[in-house]
């Protein structure tokens, strides 16, 4: 029997090193905890357990519940245009184009190749959160259209993923109604409860949040859908809210990022092995130049109609060319349900992993907005705001 301890010593030590290395290469944490997930699980014997994919799972649901909280209902809606518009095109033509390359080109089958059509249609939510929440993009206008037009992506994702894959049973009804009157009343009720209840030692307004996100995500489940499907959503039906209680927004980050999501991200490296991967090299290489070129196609064009700046513009391309949560949740649904092999799983997860990792470096590196001017303009502003008051 495994000493438990020992193999969370192991997994926080590599999330210690990834971290690290981060902190060094100034790249991404999110992407150096993949990239030290698939150097253990090819050199350094790493697996998971069933505590670990609990973990990890939470992590999922958490990091993409925060994704949707920091969706600004007042920018989703005066800059409704170009986030709807960014974000169906981010989705729609990488579907039709992974599509087309593994029905037609490589022959799969037509549900495989829906499958891939999905895996390599999504925006990484956690990707790109974990990259605003770290750069200070979160708190720009920008960070909030990009994680806006992500929204509408991952929700063309679950939309197709529902049609063509669901089973509509009593579970996917029971689903759907308690998902539809949860969110109606949550953002009302939310507010009422921490009012009452919030800022306990107990932190009552963190477990009333977790009871929502699990109870959703187990109907999710027996619905046979995702757990993490209905918490974008609750997390949208919050976002007002959250953006107000800045403290509540941030124990939950913190509680995320310092111990969840280094699991998951760890995870989904693991899910890379090498050698299969240098035998499907030339497969994954087209796959990911066309997941990255219909993106290009799709965002950079609406970018540059809405009068982006150029720099802003790439950023954003890139950024929404990047994939992970929702692919290789995809990815899984599909080899679970036996509608791809695990030859083409490997396929699939390794390109999703790739276009994590790819399009954000060359984001950070090249394309990264200097906002730092304005950011620290409001803060100086912020502060100056008391010493006014005591003057006066």
């Amino acid at each position: 029997m495994e000493n438990m301890w020992l193999v969370a010593a192991e997994w926080l030590g590599l999330a210690l090193a990834g971290g690290l290395l981060a902190g060094w290469t100034g790249i991404s944490i999110s992407l150096m905890e993949i990239a030290v997930g698939v150097i253990g699980g090819n050199f350094l014997g790493l697996h998971t357990t069933p505590w670990v994919d609990f973990l990890a799972g939470v992590g999922s649901i958490i990091l993409t519940f925060l994704a949707g909280a920091e969706v600004d209902p007042v920018v989703l809606r005066s800059r409704f245009k170009e986030s709807v518009a960014i974000g169906l095109l981010s989705f729609a033509l990488p579907f039709g184009g992974a599509f087309a390359y593994a029905y037609y080109a490589l022959g799969w089958t037509l549900p495989a190749a829906e499958i891939a059509g999905i895996a390599l249609s999504t925006t990484s939510v956690a990707v790109v959160y974990a990259v605003m929440v770290e750069t200070g993009l979160n708190e720009s206008e920008l960070g909030r259209i990009i994680l806006a037009a992500c929204f509408i992506t991952d929700l063309g994702t679950v939309v197709a993923l529902g049609v063509l894959f669901a089973n509509f049973n009593a579970w996917m009804v029971l689903f759907i109604a308690v998902t539809a009157v949860v969110l109606a009343i949550v953002p009302r009720f939310s507010r009422l409860f921490i009012q009452h209840y919030g800022n306990r030692v107990s932190q009552l307004e963190i477990k009333y949040l977790f009871f929502l996100l699990f109870l959703l995500g187990g109907l999710a489940s027996m619905a046979n859908s995702e757990a993490v499907l209905p918490a974008y959503l609750l997390g949208l039906a919050v976002a007002g809210f959250f953006l107000e209680e800045k403290n509540l927004t941030l124990r939950m980050r913190t509680m995320a990022f310092a111990f969840l999501t280094p699991f998951y991200f760890l995870k989904a490296g693991l899910f890379v092995s090498l050698p299969a991967v240098i035998t499907s090299a030339g497969i994954i290489i087209i796959a990911l130049l066309i997941k990255i070129a219909t993106k290009f196609i799709g965002v950079w064009p609406a970018t540059r109609f809405f009068k982006f700046e150029p720099r802003e513009g790439m950023y954003t391309t890139l950024l929404m060319s990047t994939g992970l949560t929702f692919g290789t949740i995809s990815s899984l649904f599909g080899l679970n349900h036996g509608y791809i092999s695990q030859a083409q799983y490997t396929i699939l997860v390794t390109v999703v992993i790739l276009s994590a990792v790819v399009p954000t470096m060359i984001a950070q590196a090249f394309f990264r907005p200097d906002l730092a001017p304005a950011v620290k303009q409001e803060k100086r502003r912020h502060a100056l705001i008391p010493q006014k008051e005591e003057g006066n």
